[in-house]
């Protein structure tokens, strides 16, 4: 979930004037929009009910197999577009704008920088059918969301330990991030794909 922009946004602001603040108003962002997304997902799959949901595969209907091979098809494809585009990749130019980020700012891009990227729909639509299939309610993917959380931290808290060591060595910490994000994007879209995949 927070492999690619994702970090490398938690890594800029924590180069901003307020660090704090701003990564404060981050993380309250990814944690509210990982919520939304998860409890979206698990509703989706909720209201287009058993037929649909990926159960057990003794008990399981043709469209429950074809939307388990979607979700599995979407991971496979982002997990392959990461691996093709690898040499090519380039940082949004937004993530640019991050350094004169408010906590507003920061928060709104917590919020659209989880609920618009496409590898992390795909993987919320597979924690949510994953709830699905086990009859769980969201409150189950609440470690999920808090490794989620705690990944999106990690600079702020490398910041608060380490000061302004850290904050020296962020840039270089982003530029590693930007060049090496498609190994870790596509071995996410790997453990989910076989999440999805085991009985």
């Amino acid at each position: 979930m927070m492999a690619g922009p994702q970090i490398v946004a938690a890594v800029v602001l924590v180069t901003t004037a307020r660090p704090v603040r701003v990564c404060l108003g981050f993380l309250l962002g990814v944690a509210i929009a990982t919520v939304a997304g998860v409890v979206l997902a698990r509703g989706i799959f909720a209201l287009l009910g058993q037929a649909f949901a990926p159960g057990s595969s003794s008990d399981r209907g043709v469209a429950a197999v074809i939307v388990q091979l979607v979700l599995v098809g979407l991971l496979a494809l982002v997990a392959v577009k990461n691996v093709v585009k690898r040499r090519t990749v380039e940082p949004p130019k937004w993530l640019g704008s991050l350094m004169e980020a408010s906590p507003r700012k920061a928060l709104m891009t917590g919020l659209l920088i989880i609920l618009l990227m496409p590898s992390d729909i795909a993987v919320m639509l597979a924690v949510g059918a994953n709830l699905e299939q086990h009859g769980a309610g969201w409150t189950a993917a609440l470690p999920f969301v808090a490794a989620t959380v705690f990944i999106a931290a990690l600079p702020l808290l490398l910041y608060l330990v380490f000061g302004d060591r850290a904050r020296r060595a962020m840039p270089r910490l982003r530029e590693w991030l930007t060049t090496h994000s498609w190994v870790v994007n596509a071995a996410a879209c790997l453990i989910f794909i076989v999440l999805i995949l085991a009985p």
